[in-house]
């Protein structure tokens, strides 16, 4: 049997995956009427870090979250959350799992402090932790002000720091930078990754930005339309890359690496074309050329590049189905069970000026 999907008989109620999982879930499906908001997704979420899921709008990020945190029913898939089943009949304690979806809700003619005690209260715990967690987000110095007098940066953070009140180790932020201009974009992320770091707990941030999940987590879900196209580290999928060959022989290059059992195709441009491959290691591409030029082949350029995140991203959104192997175990953080092509061609902002 494939290890992405286990006998609960043998593996028991959760399936087989790295011990250290925050999140799992298993073929997660949300569906309005024929809609599917969330299609068959497959999330592995490491613990102790920060998860970075990027989408465009419209992708099912939100929809995604509010599934985790039970404010909506899945229509059917298995979730996992810090080591435990949960679904109608399943909760996790209050307090394990803190949240900040589509915007921070707050009262506004309460001040930070004031609207951090009534959470404490709301879930029966002490107010003792307040000071403590307005410190960690950076409000500490304004607990005079109304929340209604804050900036939109404050705002988010007073947000966060309501969602901290419980000491959570799962933290769900949907869209946190969105709309901030970029002095409070850096300061929130840079308390997100601080939170991670210096108190362990797991984050998982949505954004339709490029740049910024790029900054702030090493392991992403890319999703569109639903559905998972990537879910691994972005050095995974920002490494790959290519080998061109421009040649005075195309055909007996060609007929040299079928020999040699390496991959190639032949691309046309306005100068006669290259023969590209994947990319090798250097003394292999060395011996290659030595190879092609004593069967009389001429080497005019080898050209060795490297796609940038960007280009990547746009790739894997515009050709989804040949990037399902970079969701597999051997690349990047491992994931179960197969991930599914996203349809269409949703809109991506690799930067905080982008498409949404």
């Amino acid at each position: 049997m494939d290890d992405a999907r286990c006998d609960t008989r043998r593996c028991g109620d959760r399936p087989a995956g790295p011990s250290d999982a925050a999140v799992l879930t298993r073929g997660l499906v949300k569906r309005y009427g024929d809609f599917r908001a969330v299609d068959g997704l497959d999330l592995n979420v490491p613990a102790h870090g920060v998860y970075g899921l990027l989408g465009p709008n419209g992708a099912g990020k939100s929809t995604t979250m509010k599934l985790l945190l039970g404010l909506t029913s899945a229509t059917s898939g298995d979730m996992w959350m810090l080591g435990e089943r949960v679904d109608g009949r399943h909760r996790l304690q209050p307090g394990r799992v803190g949240s900040l979806i589509e915007g921070p809700s707050f009262y506004p003619g309460l001040s930070g402090p004031d609207n951090c005690r009534m959470m404490a209260d709301y879930l029966n715990l002490p107010r003792s932790s307040v000071p403590s967690v307005l410190r960690q987000v950076g409000l500490s110095e304004h607990g005079g002000k109304k929340a209604k007098e804050y900036s939109l940066g404050m705002k988010q953070r007073l947000g966060i720091a309501m969602a901290l009140i419980s000491q959570p180790e799962l933290l769900l932020l949907d869209e946190p930078t969105n709309g901030l201009d970029a002095q409070a974009v850096v300061e929130v992320r840079e308390m997100i990754m601080a939170l991670s770091r210096e108190r362990g707990i797991t984050v998982i941030v949505s954004s339709h930005i490029l740049s910024e999940i790029e900054k702030m987590a090493p392991v992403v879900g890319v999703i569109a339309s639903g559905r998972l196209l990537y879910q691994g580290s972005l050095d995974s999928l920002r490494d790959e890359g290519h080998i061109d060959l421009r040649v005075s022989d195309p055909e007996l290059a060609a007929a040299t690496l079928d020999m040699e059992r390496i991959d190639h195709r032949w691309l046309p441009d306005k100068d006669g074309g290259v023969l590209r491959l994947p990319e090798l290691p250097d003394q292999r591409i060395g011996g290659l050329i030595a190879q092609l030029v004593a069967r009389g082949v001429a080497v005019y350029r080898v050209a060795s590049e490297r796609r940038t995140l960007e280009q990547a991203f746009l790739e894997l959104i515009e050709s989804p189905r040949s990037h399902e192997s970079a969701s597999r175990p051997t690349r990047g953080m491992p994931i179960a069970g197969a991930v599914p092509p996203a349809a269409g061609r949703p809109a991506f902002a690799t930067t905080d000026g982008g498409a949404r």
